[in-house]
């Protein structure tokens, strides 16, 4: 049973076939994690003045049937899970970053990103991987994922996050749990060392194959996870003016499985701004 009054898990929809993917993902999580699934659209006001203009009406009413259909396919997809649908005023980028505070988890969709191969400057979807305050999850393939759990580890902290967030995600999935290291040409002993090192600071992590492979990290990490039911990174950065690294950003683009960005823990309540209660945004608490 969901638990309404844990952090929950958000999703962005926005209409598509990777909203939709992300949909069925994060109702697989939420219902794994025994947390609420908040369905979330951003809608932005053609006109600055809401409400001024009925010619946008058409416009409110599509963006609620965005919200229901996603709500619709994550019922269908994993019964059980309780979703619940909020259509929030406001750009994208801001609202689920705002949304991130208060999240247990956050998912988005990324399969459109497999045929332009790029992010267009200012992308909400880069914005949000960069600065969210929770683990953020972007969804590939129309199913939610099968296999191995992947953790990539570079033997600094939020890589030690990431580990920790990998090995939770294969206890709950009941896979195994694969750790790579991208070592330079003719580094494999110092690779083994720094694996050595990472794995022995996370206690209690479970049985699990341990990996140093040499080249181009990107292009490594690309490769294999193309084997992977899901690839979990560190993040560099949180909030403000945090900016992904050139490896996540070439996994975001090219990942052959889901990507999770392992954002560290929320901050501690009395460090949060206020709930936004503009524009109806939703209150996770």
């Amino acid at each position: 049973m969901q638990n309404p009054n844990r952090p929950p898990v958000v999703v962005g929809v926005n209409g598509t076939a990777a909203g939709l993917a992300a949909v069925r993902l994060a109702a697989r999580e939420a219902v794994s994690r025994g947390r609420v699934l908040h369905v979330v659209h951003a809608f932005t006001w053609p006109d600055p003045r809401p409400g001024t203009g009925v010619e946008w009406a058409p416009a409110r009413r599509a963006a609620s049937r965005v919200v229901e259909e996603a709500v619709v396919t994550a019922q269908r997809s994993t019964p059980g899970v309780d979703a619940r649908g909020h259509l929030v005023d406001g750009p994208a980028a801001r609202v689920l970053r705002e949304l991130s505070h208060r999240a247990a988890l956050l998912v988005l969709g990324g399969d459109d990103l497999a045929a332009t191969g790029r992010l267009p400057p200012g992308s909400p979807l880069l914005e949000v991987v960069a600065q969210a305050w929770c683990p953020v999850v972007v969804a590939r393939g129309p199913r939610p994922p099968s296999g191995r759990v992947l953790a990539a580890v570079d033997g600094s902290a939020p890589s030690l996050l990431a580990l920790r967030h990998a090995a939770e995600d294969a206890a709950r999935r009941g896979v195994a749990l694969d750790v790579l290291h991208v070592a330079g040409e003719d580094a494999e002993e110092a690779g083994e060392r720094l694996l050595d090192e990472t794995l022995a600071a996370v206690p209690g992590l479970p049985p699990l194959r341990r990996w140093v492979l040499t080249g181009a990290p990107a292009a490594v990490l690309i490769r294999a996870s193309r084997r992977a039911g899901l690839i979990t990174l560190g993040s560099r950065g949180t909030g403000g003016a945090a900016r992904l690294g050139s490896v996540a950003h070439q996994l975001l683009l090219r990942g052959g499985c889901p990507v999770v960005f392992a954002h560290g823990r929320r901050l501690p309540s009395r460090h949060l701004p206020p709930p936004d209660r503009e524009a109806g945004t939703p209150s996770l608490n």
